[in-house]
């Protein structure tokens, strides 16, 4: 495969203070969706698919869920005895903690340099989708490019976390990068935060970047590289959800309804691979009634479900009554309880005749292991 000489670098951390509510006792890899996967899995099983067998995942606090998840990269086929996943510790520049991009790959520069793959392909976590990473290289190849950054199209979410905006010429060739934009409902090329280039290249500047203590990617790096070398941009054209906040996240579950957005996100070309839980197939209930939701194995459903995403081993009582929710796993939904908008989180316990709303607008969010 062509990507077999590619290290694959995923910021696992990076924008969890976008979303505090529910990455406090997890990083934004390790935040659960679509039922029965984590934001991290979409990422790494793209890298897997192209070929990429060595993978890094750079940490910084609330680490453990993500470790307990990726284990031995067994379920990615990446447990192996030569390169594999690698859990990469948070340190940056003099043993500190990083606290933007330029200091974590500062922080690895060791590991990025006794490896004998020749490209680096980096990825956040914030973003869902599902690429061809192979297309990518092949383009990044035959067009000889230094640096190929990943963008979509369209109006700019008002939640992204890296508000990049790229002016393309000739050959898709990005001849300026603008931060922050002031443009509101108009159509831009807006960055997804993944980035292919050259090894070399990236510890080159990367230490040129920390001499100077330059610390920003896209102003301290992307930007001056834009003017100095060949940097290439590359369209992507499949479903992107971004969660960039709360609601955010809200939204992007609630896309899963779609069909077209469930067969862009899960093909058979390019599975989406996760820690495997077996559980018994979901039970319905007599009188229970499902409308337009996804539901995980090892559900219990004995009320109504409507517009839900139901994780892994969720209970709804006889009588509850539960729509436009994401319901994380194992939580238990009380007998003629009442949910509407809500982000319940992993192991939730809503006593019987609850009832709870939030909005469109603003969906609330119940805390890990709560009892309402």
């Amino acid at each position: 495969m062509i990507c077999n000489n590619v290290t694959g670098i995923i910021f696992s951390n990076m924008h969890d203070s976008h979303l505090r509510e529910i990455t406090d006792l997890r990083t934004m890899g390790s935040i659960p969706f679509g039922g029965r996967y984590r934001a991290i899995d979409f990422p790494l099983s793209g890298m897997v698919n192209a070929g990429i067998g060595k993978v890094g995942v750079i940490t910084k606090h609330n680490f453990q869920s993500l470790m307990d998840h990726l284990g031995s990269g067994k379920a990615w086929d990446l447990s192996r005895k030569r390169a594999g996943l690698f859990i990469l510790p948070p340190f940056g520049y003099n043993n500190s903690v990083y606290q933007s991009r330029v200091e974590a790959l500062s922080g690895i520069a060791s590991f990025l340099s006794h490896g004998t793959e020749d490209y680096i392909l980096m990825s956040d976590c914030h973003i869902i989708y599902t690429m061809d990473y192979q297309e990518l290289m092949e383009e990044h190849i035959q067009k000889g490019a230094d640096v190929t950054v990943v963008y979509k199209s369209g109006v700019m979410p008002a939640d992204l976390p890296e508000k990049a905006r790229f002016e393309l010429g000739r050959g898709h060739k990005i001849n300026e990068i603008v931060i922050e934009p002031e443009a509101p409902g108009n159509k831009v090329n807006w960055s997804m935060g993944v980035y292919l280039l050259k090894k070399e290249l990236l510890v080159q500047i990367i230490s040129d970047a920390m001499g100077r203590n330059r610390l920003d990617f896209i102003r301290d790096v992307l930007m001056p590289a834009a003017q100095s070398h060949r940097v290439f941009g590359y369209k992507f054209d499949g479903f992107a959800g971004v969660m960039g906040s709360t609601k955010g996240y809200f939204d992007t579950s609630m896309q899963m309804m779609k069909p077209e957005v469930r067969g862009d996100l899960f093909k058979p070309s390019l599975p989406i691979y996760t820690k495997v839980r077996d559980e018994m197939p979901t039970r319905f209930g007599l009188g229970s009634n499902v409308k337009n939701s996804v539901l995980a194995d090892g559900c219990l459903i004995e009320g109504d479900v409507e517009n839900c995403v139901l994780f892994r081993g969720v209970q709804v009582g006889k009588g509850a009554v539960v729509k436009n929710c994401v319901i994380m796993q194992d939580a238990v939904v009380g007998e003629d309880a009442r949910l509407n908008y809500v982000i319940s989180d992993k192991g939730c316990k809503f006593r019987p005749g609850r009832s709870i709303s939030g909005f469109d607008s603003y969906p609330v969010y119940i805390a890990k292991g709560s009892e309402v």
